[in-house]
Formats: C-alpha cells, structure tokens, sequence
C-alpha cells in the first residue's frame, strides 16, 4: 500500500507541475476576451518573419546535431573501444561544456575573436573583426552549441559500446577486420542510441535560448522570450512557443515509434574485461594528436580566454561585490533544487525500473518530455498557471525557480536512478519483503545503501544543471531573486568585457569544483572501505 501511494503521489505531483501548466498555456492562448479566438495564431501563420524564425531554428537544430553525430560518434568509439592514450581524460574534458552554461563558451568565442582577442594578435585586425562578425550568426550559434552538445553523443556512444555483445564482435573477427566489424556489427546495433543523440540534440538545440541571444541570432525560442520578457505579450510569446512545444511532441513520437522499444532493450555487459579493444597501431600517434587538438579548440580556448581576460585580482573583487548575492543564491537553490530531484528522480526511477505502476510507461515519456521542451515554454507555462492572487505565495517567491528545476531536469535524475538499479538484483529486495520489511522499510535500509553511489551522481547531475540554467529562471524568477547565470545575462549589456570573463570563470568555478570535491570525498571513502 505504502509503495502504490508513493508512487502515484510522484506521478500526479510531476503532472500538476509539469504538464498541467504547459495544457494552461496553450488553453490560455486560444482565449481572448474570455471567448474563443485564434487571433494569437494570426500573426503566426500570415507573418514572413515567423517563417524566418522557423527556417532558422530549424537551419541551427539540424547543423548542430549533424555535426554533433558525425564527429561525436567516431570519438565516442576512439574514447570507448580501443588503446587511444588518456582516453578518460578526453572523456571528461569534453564533458566540460555541457556542464557550464553554454553562454560562457559563446562569451569565451567572443573574446577569442574580439578586436583586442588573442586572434586579432595572430591574424590581424582586418580578418579577426571579419571573423568577429561571421560569429554573430548561424555559424557562431553553431560553434558554440557543438562544443556544447558534442559530449551527448560521445557519452551516449561509450554506453552503447558496452550494450554490444563481445562475443558478435569476435564472430565477425574471424571473417574481416575491426573495420568491418565496426561497420558491419557494433554501429548496426547501436544505431538506436545514435539516433537518440542525435534527436536530443536536436530537441535541445532548438530549444536553446542563451546562445541564439547573445549571438543575435533570431529563433522561436528568443522571439518566445522577447514577446514574454520585453513587451509583456503573452499572447504572442505563447504563439512563438506553441510551435516549439509541436515540434518537441513530433520528434519524440518519432523516436518512440521507432527506437524506443530497441532502447529499453538494451543491457551492460557487466564483465569489462570481455570487451575487445581495437588496437590503433601506426595510427595511434595521429588520431591522439587529433583528439587532442579538438579537445583544445573546442574546451580550452574559451575557458583560457576568459581566464586570460579577468587575470586581475581587481576583476575579480568587482565581480563579487556586483554579484555576491546572486552568486549564493545560486548555490542555494542549486543545492535544494538537487536535492529535491534527487529524491523525486530516485522514485520515479524505481517506478520506471521496476514497472511497478500500470503508469510507468507514461511517467518515463512525460519526464523526457518535459526536459526536451524548451525552457521559454516551461517558463510561461509555469506563469500562466502561478500567476494568480491565490497563487502568489508560489509565484512571488523562489519557489518558482525551485518548480521549473524540477520540471525540467527531473529526466536526468530519474534516469540516472533507473540505471543504478539495473546493477542491483531484484532478490535483494525481494529478500527483505520475505523476512517482513515494509516496503519504506526496504527502500530505506536495503536499496538506499547499494545505490548510494548512483543517488550521489544523481545529485551532482542535479545540482550542475541548477546552477547553470538561465532560461527557465530568467522568466520566472521573482524580483530580488535572480541568480548568477541572470545576473551575468543582464549585465552583458553595459558591463565590461572583463568584468564579465570574470563573472563566467566565477560561474564556471562554483560549477565545477563543488561536485568534483564531493566525488573525489566519495571515492576516497569508497577505496578506504575497500582497503
């Protein structure tokens, strides 16, 4: 009984803050002056710019998860499967900015190319301003967004690599070479998580908000907030988002049609040592040499940039007496917001692990779906449904920006936990039912301490993807709340160019170090336990 509440709780909870604000948004948008109307719509379908928007969203959600797929799957390979030197480190470093806003990178570019840059000094002031203003547009927002997104197919690819049964790769062996295999056997069967990549990208991609801004690159998604944000229409920015949230469905009920049978399918093979690695031979040198130079291009010049840029200890004082206050706040609600997806992450991960409800099914798509749709539509949505007199002990405090966490990044925690327990054999907890636990009881003293690891990786995902988020808070945070990623936003336009490169290494510090110290804390008492 205990478990069936629990989890019935969990899923009505994500669909009154998740779903129901998005049906309040769409419904609110066909009323006008409390009648039935499409005049929002109008300008949408007559308006030449709207099919602008339109050819540019989807002109920058293609090229990047285009290119994301062709270079990110090819690493993901060199990373996963064979004798490449400092493969984890390489792993990791590309990691690096997904994990930071991708606004910081897109600064660092524009630093790097800027007429005072580190490319003026080597070029020449006539091709780095040719080159600063090429930036601004398609080719800078595509830049950017690949070095961002690139680690979701190199990530993704490393884990299916361990899906494929070694024993079909030997198999092919005998018959031709690891090219043949890789061609013939291991990309064949992992082209359903390749796909995935790449439709997450894409969904991400075209929902970004942070980037297309800076760079003045018009899209839906910033026509969305700019509607919502500066001309406080609601009406039209809810009609620019609509669109995003169609597309959002389309390409998910795509992706379940076709591969997500295949994806859930999927199991790690948990003896690493059978995998067989691809020995690079004469090509070792040249293709560390290749990984390396894309790894500096792609992650170290921006940040190093930036670093450069704000090497003033003054910098650095004047950026914390602007935003030292935005700055904790960000710790704070990164903090709790992780904690809370934790917890709710951990449940709805056991509902859709265990199938333990009729509703899993429906749990799995509605978090996957909510965290594939843009920020700007979550934003409004959350709005049209707080925005209310007997609301406002919601809509005026932080409890606003605490929700649109939740909405958005529930995904991430629950898969997280549901991979966790495939590691963790049912007869563990089955055990405890036979000797009489309650199934609270169970959670508590025999799932809790085996997945102890997977819940702490569940919170550091959680906490890096709080404190970056800009999109979501910047609609919906509350004056006198705003955190350090709106903070920086805001003061792109009359701040100066060190003060921010300040602010973004400030930014990129207090995302990275706290949950590297934490593992690292982990992992010591991990191996001292062992020892």
């Amino acid at each position: 009984m205990a478990r069936r509440i629990v989890l019935t709780s969990i899923f009505i909870f994500l669909t009154v803050i998740g779903l129901l604000p998005i049906l309040m948004m769409v419904l609110r948008s066909f009323v006008a002056d409390e009648r039935f109307s499409l005049l929002s719509y109008q300008g949408l379908l007559t308006s030449s710019r709207e099919w602008v928007l339109l050819s540019h969203s989807f002109a920058l959600a293609l090229s990047v998860a285009f290119l994301t797929t062709i270079v990110g799957v090819p690493l993901g390979i060199l990373l996963g499967k064979t004798d490449l030197p400092l493969r984890r480190f390489f792993a990791i470093a590309f990691t690096v900015p997904l994990v930071i806003s991708p606004y910081i990178t897109a600064v660092g570019w524009a630093d790097f190319f800027g007429g005072d840059g580190v490319f003026a000094n080597v070029a020449g002031a006539t091709v780095a301003q040719a080159a600063y203003q090429f930036l601004f547009g398609l080719a800078g927002c595509v830049l950017v967004l690949f070095s961002t997104f690139l680690p979701i197919a190199i990530l993704l690819t490393i884990t299916a690599l361990r899906t494929v049964n070694p024993r079909l790769e030997e198999a092919g062996k005998i018959v031709t070479g690891w090219s043949g295999v890789l061609s013939r056997v291991t990309i064949p069967l992992i082209i359903p998580t390749i796909s995935l990549a790449s439709i997450l990208t894409f969904l991400l991609t075209i929902g970004e908000f942070g980037v297309p801004n800076f760079l003045r690159y018009d899209v839906f998604a910033v026509e969305s907030f700019v509607q919502f944000s500066a001309f406080y229409n609601f009406e039209a920015a809810t009609a620019a988002a609509v669109p995003l949230a169609v597309i959002t469905s389309g390409v998910l009920l795509l992706e379940w049609f076709f591969f997500r049978e295949r994806i859930h399918q999927v199991q790690t093979f948990s003896d690493r040592t059978a995998l067989p690695l691809i020995e690079l031979g004469k090509f070792r040198v040249w293709m560390f040499s290749f990984v390396a130079l894309l790894c500096i291009i792609v992650v170290i010049v921006p940040l190093i940039v930036l670093i450069a840029r704000s090497s003033s200890v003054s910098e650095y004082v004047a950026a914390l007496k602007v935003a030292s206050d935005s700055l904790l706040r960000s710790l704070l609600y990164a903090a709790l917001g992780a904690c809370l997806l934790t917890l709710i992450g951990f449940f709805s991960g056991y509902l859709i692990h265990h199938q333990a409800m009729s509703f899993w099914r429906t749990t799995d798509t509605l978090t996957i779906f909510l965290f594939a749709l843009p920020s700007t539509v979550i934003g409004i949505g959350l709005i049209s449904m707080w925005n209310r007199p007997w609301t406002n002990f919601v809509y005026g405090t932080s409890a606003m920006i605490i929700l649109g966490y939740l909405v958005k990044y529930t995904a991430l925690t629950s898969r997280i936990t549901a991979s966790t327990l495939m590691l963790i054999p049912n007869s563990m907890e089955e055990a405890g039912q036979v000797a009489g636990l309650a199934w609270m009881r169970r959670i508590r003293t025999i799932v809790t301490p085996m997945a102890k690891k997977g819940i702490l990786v569940s919170w550091l995902v959680g906490y890096i993807f709080c404190l970056r988020d800009l999109e979501t808070t910047m609609i919906v945070y509350p004056p006198g709340h705003e955190t350090l990623p709106v903070r920086i936003a805001t003061l792109m336009a009359n701040g100066s160019a060190e003060l921010i490169a300040a602010l973004c290494v400030i930014m990129v510090c207090a995302t990275i170090l706290p949950p590297a110290f934490l593992w690292m804390l982990s992992s010591l008492r991990i191996r001292n336990l062992k020892q």
